[in-house]
């Protein structure tokens, strides 16, 4: 088993722990109908993606 050599410092280990942190997902605009939606998805009000309609979408 491995043992670590060295005693890791405190600021060290709070470094590494302080990335242990929630984002709020970045948020795009439709270019169809301008309604916030995930990048890379189809928009979850129109149904468009990429200038296609390719889900029935909740109008």
């Amino acid at each position: 088993m491995a043992v670590p050599k060295k005693k890791m410092s405190r600021s060290r280990t709070r470094r590494r722990q302080a990335m242990w942190k929630l984002r709020r997902p970045r948020m795009a605009t439709c270019p169809q109908c301008h309604a916030p939606k995930l990048p890379h998805r189809a928009c979850p009000n129109c149904g468009t993606y990429r200038g296609r309609e390719v889900t029935t979408g909740a109008e």
